[in-house]
């Protein structure tokens, strides 16, 4: 247990707010996230706008995301279906962010495709790897929360292209814990 992220637990927690609403306040951040990212084709030259302000909701919600999980362990409502719904709403949301960096043409469009279906697969590879009793939690430097935390805060720094850096930082850490994590699980088969 981290005493830091019991206290944010017993914080959020003190609303009243159940696990399942931070898990779905979280979603409707990323989904804006990705919207605002999107809104960048409208502004042409102003496209920093959207990258700022995307990145702000996606670090809100790359926060919110954490709150769930504290708030249902400091609450003892923790459960399969919580973890499994936290799951499945975190595949969506990283599907959002990197297809509106896409459409806004904040990152290139193939690139993106490409850093959706790693971050998914290495997803899968820990699903599957659980499925068959290899325990995953820490394999790879480069989790779900280090990828959007890369895009989030580079989509603050006003550099043009710099969300297509970080697409591409997102594709090589993903590849990178996809092997990563494969390798472990089929040495501990």
């Amino acid at each position: 247990m981290n005493p830091g992220l019991d206290k944010m637990g017993c914080l959020f927690a003190s609303t009243g707010m159940s696990p399942g609403f931070w898990t779905a306040l979280s979603l409707i951040l990323a989904a804006s996230s990705g919207l605002t990212y999107m809104s960048a084709i409208y502004f042409g030259s102003n496209w920093y706008l959207s990258s700022m302000a995307g990145s702000i909701l996606l670090l809100f919600s790359g926060f919110f995301d954490i709150v769930d999980g504290c708030v249902a362990r400091v609450t003892k409502q923790s459960s399969k279906k919580g973890a499994y719904l936290d799951s499945v709403f975190d595949k969506i949301s990283e599907s959002i962010i990197f297809i509106g960096l896409a459409i806004g043409g904040l990152a290139n469009p193939i690139i993106s495709q490409i850093a959706i279906s790693i971050s998914l697969l290495v997803g899968y590879t820990r699903a599957k790897s659980e499925a068959v009793g290899v325990d995953l939690k820490g394999v790879g430097i480069g989790e779900r929360a280090e990828r959007l935390l890369l895009v989030g805060i580079m989509g603050l720094i006003p550099v043009e292209g710099i969300l297509q850096a970080a697409v591409i930082l997102v594709c090589i850490l993903a590849g990178i814990t996809l092997f990563q994590r494969v390798s472990f699980t089929i040495q501990k088969l």
